[in-house]
């Protein structure tokens, strides 16, 4: 399971909210290269980045954090944050990120968003599917859409999509532990099987199913094991790091233990 830190950006500092409620905003660090440099150094390969100010604007404002962290890291960044146009696209895309999270756009401009994938590959654009009582929540979590999470993903699963971020806004930032039964339910629900002819003329079926990215809510070491067995890609990890519920050297460990890949 990869290990995924989250690094959030408000008029460019590194902030973390609880449930994704502005009003609740934390400063951890004014730097977020600094952060973002910490972590590379403790083995870590993967960022989460999220332009809050660009979710609330709807259109990318922190590119140039996205540009500065990919020149002077090795990370590999996946970004959201106020995507919204093919523009907010390229930009990010040419600051640096590895892969995009489209969430709000997948619910009201699904053309685009598809579009999106037709032309980027489905490895480069993520699902973000954010939600509150199972349901689809989009505009920085300030809107909800009434849209059901499992039908939500099994759609665009259909289309191509083969990784998913799933938050449990309920848990986000309040480190009381990740949604396991909501991530349990999704899989279970996503799973496909396909038969195939090996080399030998034996049919062997393959089990497929989405890249599920676990978020919010982790709050101790010992989830990550727990989520790793639930069949989780990666889970993505912010508070618990800045307020020391989990240690980088705890990470370092996992990474080197289990590998990040």
């Amino acid at each position: 399971m990869r290990i995924i830190p989250a690094i959030d950006i408000i008029e460019g500092k590194c902030v973390r909210l609880s449930k994704g409620d502005y009003d609740t905003k934390k400063i951890y660090n004014e730097n977020p290269l600094e952060v973002a440099q910490e972590f590379e150094a403790h083995g870590i390969e993967y960022l989460h980045l999220v332009d809050l100010d660009g979710a609330k604007s709807k259109h990318v404002v922190n590119h140039k954090i996205l540009e500065q962290i990919a020149s002077k890291t090795q990370l590999k960044i996946d970004f959201g944050g106020g995507l919204k146009s093919d523009e907010d696209l390229r930009i990010a895309f040419d600051s640096g990120a590895t892969q995009i999270t489209g969430g709000s756009i997948a619910v009201k401009d699904r053309e685009t968003f598809l579009s999106w994938i037709a032309k980027y590959g489905a490895g480069k654009i993520i699902l973000g599917a954010d939600a509150k009582d199972e349901k689809i929540a989009i505009s920085g979590w300030e809107e909800e859409s009434g849209i059901s999470l499992v039908p939500f993903i099994k759609e665009f699963q259909k289309q191509g999509i083969e990784y998913v971020i799933c938050t449990d806004i309920s848990k986000d930032g309040m480190l009381q532990g990740p949604a396991f039964d909501l991530y349990k339910n999704i899989l279970e629900k996503t799973k496909k099987w396909e038969t195939r002819i090996t080399g030998s003329g034996v049919e062997d079926e393959e089990v497929l199913g989405i890249h599920l990215i676990a978020s919010g809510g982790i709050s101790d070491y010992s989830e990550l094991g727990k989520l790793a067995d639930l069949g989780c890609e990666g889970t993505i990890i912010g508070k618990a790091i800045y307020e020391n519920k989990i240690s980088l050297k705890q990470l370092e460990n996992y990474i080197l233990e289990y590998g990040s890949q």
